[in-house]
């Protein structure tokens, strides 16, 4: 499902296509694909609020599927084996940022879906120092998928937001993240509220074990968090996020875009310490954490199965907030 020419995904701007298969470069393995889980950054690339790095473009980065063929020199993965594509593709590895353990900021930085071709299709490449092998445990695909950027990025707001031991987070928006940090913050034994507007979201999270799920902030009725997490893309929660935080508590901000921040009160929403952590991208480790860091919680994502061909509805669903959980595009073999 190829992206030509950026537009509202309500024109269907994704074009069931034939090219084709890609050919595998130096230390790149091809994967034949087996679903794809579809992300909010896929919304963003289609609709043009990131700016395009090619085009035309195969989106699509969280990706499950089997190694088919190698390139020259790879070393780690081997043919047959099951592994996940994410979003980070490529690092320099040599800039004052790799070297100091922070990937996510390389100024060269590559990803997929959006520098190259990604999981919309019925094989995709990745470098195989970009590959996830897949631990032992997780036997369902589709399950799988939504955890290489949903919960990969969810995982390190989670910790950007510092959240303390048997402490109180607020989620801001309840989508494909939010619902999978919630139960990695519950088997922590966190106490988690969700503010979401969506009737059936607030009912998700209160059938994953929300201690409160509310329409509005102010249903909080005083109720302080030690951490927030806004996921939603709308910077006007930015200041109501902060005014549920308790003193020296943390707010981080998950999206990639996000609409103009509204004017805020240092008094009131900044002084006693409370920090904002914005996040970008992540770091392969933050990936391999996830990874265990679900299979211990026995992480449980909700999802909503589309065939690939069905892209452009899927999108529009996420688009529409009809989907709980994360909707998943499947290959057919």
């Amino acid at each position: 499902m190829q992206l030509q020419s950026p537009a509202p995904i309500e024109s269907s701007p994704l074009h069931a296509v034939e090219v084709p298969d890609p050919i595998v470069g130096q230390r790149e393995v091809r994967v034949e694909v087996s679903c794809c889980a579809v992300c909010r950054t896929d919304l963003h690339v289609i609709e043009r609020d990131l700016e395009p790095m090619k085009s035309p473009i195969i989106p699509g980065h969280q990706v499950v599927g089997v190694v088919d063929q190698l390139g020259p020199n790879c070393k780690r993965l081997k043919l047959g084996q099951r592994v996940g594509i994410a979003w980070l593709r490529h690092t320099c590895g040599q800039c004052r940022f790799c070297t100091r353990g922070r990937e996510n900021l390389c100024e060269f930085s590559q990803y997929t879906g959006y520098h190259a071709d990604g999981g919309y299709a019925e094989y995709a490449t990745v470098p195989e120092d970009f590959a996830y092998e897949i631990p032992d445990g997780f036997n369902d695909d589709i399950a799988l998928s939504p955890l290489l950027c949903a919960g990969i990025i969810g995982y390190r707001s989670l910790k950007r937001a510092n959240l303390p031991k048997r402490g109180t987070l607020v989620l801001f928006g309840f989508g494909s993240s939010a619902h999978i940090v919630m139960q990695i913050a519950l088997h922590g034994k966190c106490r988690v509220l969700v503010v979401t507007r969506s009737d059936s979201h607030q009912k998700l999270a209160r059938d994953l074990g929300a201690h409160v799920s509310v329409g509005d902030v102010r249903d909080l009725r005083g109720e302080k968090a030690n951490s927030a997490i806004v996921f939603a893309p709308l910077g006007a929660l930015v200041p109501q996020a902060l005014g549920a935080l308790d003193r020296g508590g943390t707010i981080s901000l998950a999206g990639i875009h996000m609409s103009p921040i509204p004017q805020i009160d240092y008094d009131r929403q900044l002084f006693q310490e409370r920090d904002i952590h914005p996040v970008t991208a992540n770091t392969r480790d933050d990936g391999r954490e996830l990874l265990r860091a679900a299979l211990e919680a026995g992480v449980k994502p909700r999802t909503t199965v589309y065939p690939l061909t069905e892209a452009n509805r899927a999108l529009l669903d996420l688009k529409q907030d009809r989907i709980d959980g994360t909707a998943v595009l499947t290959v057919a073999s």
